[in-house]
C-alpha cells in the first residue's frame, strides 16, 4: 500500500502540481500587494473616492465598485502573467522537443526503412 503511495507521489506530475500550485499563491500574494499599493489608490484618485475608491451610497447602502475594479484586474494580471510566464514558454518547449523527436535518428531510419519495404 505504501509503495503504491510512494510511487504515486513521485511521479513528475504530482511533483510539478505541487509546485505550481505553491508558486501560484505566492505570486498572488505580489499581485495582490501590487493592487493594494498602487491601483486602488490610483481608483480611489480616479473615481473620487476618500476611504474606498469607487463608492456610492444609496439608502444608507454602500456600493464598492472600486473593490470590484480592483479585483479584476488582479484576476487579469495574474492571467497575463501566468500565461506569459507559464503556458507559452512550455508549448515553446512542447514544440521545440516535438520537433526534436521528429528529427531524430531512430525516427529517420525508421522511415527510411518503412519506405523502402515492398507496399502490398
Amino acid at each position: 500500500m505504501f509503495k503504491g503511495f510512494r510511487e504515486f507521489i513521485l511521479r513528475g506530475n504530482v511533483i510539478d502540481l505541487a509546485v505550481g500550485i505553491v508558486i501560484g499563491a505566492a505570486f498572488g500574494k505580489v499581485i495582490d500587494a501590487f493592487v493594494a499599493a498602487f491601483l486602488t489608490p490610483l481608483i480611489q484618485l480616479i473615481t473620487g473616492g476618500r476611504e474606498h475608491g469607487g463608492k456610492w451610497t444609496v439608502h444608507g447602502v454602500d456600493f464598492t465598485y472600486g473593490a470590484f475594479i480592483s479585483a479584476l484586474i488582479t484576476f487579469l494580471l495574474t492571467a497575463l502573467a501566468l500565461y506569459y510566464l507559464v503556458i507559452v514558454p512550455a508549448n515553446a518547449y512542447a514544440r521545440r522537443r516535438g520537433q526534436a523527436d521528429e528529427d531524430s535518428d531512430e525516427v529517420r531510419l525508421l522511415t527510411e526503412i518503412r519506405d523502402r519495404l515492398p507496399s502490398r
